[in-house]
């Protein structure tokens, strides 16, 4: 098995023991955790235990000989000590440190978990019990008292109550004043999920508390632990070949999940023997048998240049480099540069330029040829998200906060559909706590919300859409918001897409940007060319509503479209895309069609004939 230095809140731990009488734990505190051979700087594990058991090994470095007594306590079932009365009897302590009558009888409860355990229930003799036992300088050997899910003995940490403030008072006391019995303090470890769980005037300024964070596995000791458990490797061979992966995929897990993950893939293969490893994984993220990313029909994806064509025009440069990273997506090729490529997004893609260029259609015609279904696009409009603790509207907020047990906007939707594109309209003005956010996404693709769940991002794809360079506001002289055009349909695209990357680049930290790499891809004006095409489109799709609707044909001629053609070019349509295109279209072909269908009580089997007449359109009937 490999070595490996010995993590470092261990290494932290051994080093301030006898100088700190208290330490806090946070972090990863409910995993399975490596326990080593004495006096060793790289060392193999002997095996993964508990923290209780860690802790045990780490102030007790031989079972033969202790070194130290423990007491363990929990809410749930009070003072209790796992290892027996050779490392601290319970009886005894109690006796000593409960300040309890010679006639009243501690009700002692014995199990195979816990061996001895006494259940207080008033937290302020609790703690008393605890002080007492801190401070005591008569003891043969120090005393170690782990306090487990400290926190869960108080409310709140910021309004804590009469008894709730006593107990601490009295942890406090003990904490300043612990005793040292053969030159090491007895010590107080109190295990919260968090730092802040607790009262900040117990530990701020005092000079005798160390707080600890315990993180997440690296992957050398994942690697250490899988080839401890995952036995499939080693009798394997087709398993052994995907180890590398396996152990880069399982990014993020802890060791208790790697076990339970473990488990699940030995049920799955019980009831299919050709169950994939990889496959297991999925479905322990997502609770998904099927990777919709692995039945995307690759034909499809071949052609697929050619189909985002047709449905977005005058943008065959962006829909290029937009395909060529999807397929690096769909093969499983992104990000493979970087040491957490298998972790990270699918892809991320930045489309920026002008509005109504096509950026939005662009990823609903991606999501539909990709999955076959536009709805596996989840789209938000960042300017929802702009003030400050928006971030807690995606995210969810924290334990306590209003909105807490609903959860966050994106969270749930990437609980949902975790195949899926993501769309983030209008990037550019989402609050900076949400890009910070971001960060942490597109890095690792996961991240944990408000309620404490992880959530992953690794089989997203994700877009970025933002009118950056292509307009700016102000407030005038007289207070009014002004919109100021920066370039122009007039300006040529090789003129455009400095600018505009430039504009990205000065509003965006450069964090934000590494993460992006090149995948900003700068959108045109639409072009006359394009115009011409998108302008076709749309008279042949309202004529063929109507065709459906209503049963009446529509005849248009080169000369009609002509003159559509003429209105869809001029500068101040352009400057709007094909949204002014669309608006234009409303205006000058549907309102007047509509209102000769009505007037001249049009009915099924009539043809219409549109016509230009004084610089504008009329309609006749053809009899």
């Amino acid at each position: 098995m490999k070595k490996h230095s010995v993590p470092k809140w261990q290494q932290e731990i051994s080093s301030f023991k006898g100088i700190k009488s208290t330490f806090i734990i946070e972090g990863n505190i409910n995993d399975f955790y490596p326990i080593y051979e004495e006096n060793a700087e790289e060392q193999t594990p002997k095996a993964f235990v508990d923290l209780n058991m860690t802790l045990f090994k780490l102030f007790n470095e031989s079972m033969a000989e202790s070194s130290f007594d423990f007491m363990f306590c929990d809410p749930a079932t009070g003072i209790y000590n796992k290892f027996g009365d050779k490392f601290g009897n319970i009886e005894d302590m109690m006796r000593q440190y409960a300040s309890s009558s010679e006639e009243e009888q501690f009700s002692f409860g014995i199990d195979r978990l816990f061996k001895k355990s006494c259940k207080i229930d008033d937290i302020e003799r609790l703690s008393s019990t605890i002080r007492n036992a801190v401070v005591d300088t008569d003891r043969e050997k120090p005393l170690v008292v782990v306090m487990n899910f400290a926190s869960r003995y108080i409310s709140s940490p910021t309004t804590l109550e009469s008894t709730e403030n006593k107990m601490f008072l009295n942890l406090l006391f003990a904490s300043l004043n612990s005793a040292k019995i053969r030159d090491q303090f007895n010590t107080l470890i109190m295990v919260v999920e968090k730092f802040n769980d607790l009262p900040a005037w117990f530990f701020y300024n005092n000079p005798n508390v160390r707080t600890i964070s315990l993180p997440n596995p690296d992957k050398d000791l994942r690697t250490i632990f899988i080839d401890k458990e995952y036995t499939e490797f080693q009798d394997n061979e087709n398993l052994a070949k995907i180890k590398e992966k396996f152990i880069d995929v399982t990014d993020g897990l802890k060791h208790r999940e790697l076990k339970e993950l473990r488990s699940l893939y030995q049920r799955l293969v019980l009831k299919k023997p050709d169950t994939d490893l990889l496959d297991a994984v999925s479905i322990y993220k997502y609770g998904i048998v099927e990777n919709m990313w692995h039945s995307i029909d690759k034909e499809k994806i071949a052609n697929l240049e050619e189909l985002l064509k047709k449905r977005v025009m005058g943008q065959d440069q962006a829909i290029s480099r937009t395909v060529n990273i999807v397929k690096r997506a769909v093969s499983g090729l992104s990000g493979l540069q970087h040491s957490s490529g298998q972790n990270k997004p699918r892809g991320v893609l930045f489309f920026a330029g002008p509005t109504g260029t096509g950026k939005t259609e662009l990823t609903k015609a991606l999501a539909e040829q990709m999955f076959g279904d536009e709805n596996n696009c989840i789209r938000f409009d960042m300017s929802e998200f702009s003030e400050s603790h928006a971030d807690q509207k995606l995210f969810g907020a924290p334990p306590g906060y209003v909105g807490y047990e609903a959860g966050g906007q994106l969270t749930n939707a990437i609980k949902e559909k975790p195949f899926s594109i993501l769309l983030f309209d209008e990037i550019e003005k989402a609050h900076p706590s949400i890009m910070d956010k971001f960060l942490q996404i597109l890095e690792d693709g996961r991240m944990t919300d408000g309620q404490g769940n992880t959530v992953y991002f690794s089989e997203t794809l994700i877009i970025f859409t933002s009118n950056l360079g292509i307009t700016s506001q102000y407030v005038d002289a007289n207070g009014r918001e002004r919109r100021e055009q920066l370039v122009f349909p007039s300006e040529s695209y090789e003129e455009i897409e400095p600018k505009v990357i430039h504009a990205i680049k000065d509003h965006f930290k450069p964090e934000v940007l590494n993460r992006i790499g090149n995948n900003i891809i700068v959108y045109d004006f639409i072009r006359p060319e394009a115009s011409k095409a998108i302008v076709k489109g749309q008279i042949s799709k309202i004529n063929a509503r109507v065709e459906k609707q209503n049963k009446i044909s529509i005849e248009v001629s080169e000369e009609v479209l002509a003159f559509y053609y003429e209105l869809a070019n001029r500068n101040e349509v352009l400057e709007m895309g094909g949204r002014g295109i669309g608006n234009l279209m409303e205006e000058k072909y549907i309102n007047p069609l509509a209102e000769f269908i009505f007037e001249m009580d049009c009915k099924e089997g009539d043809r219409i004939k549109p016509v230009v007449e004084e610089n504008k359109i009329s309609f006749v009937k053809e009899v």
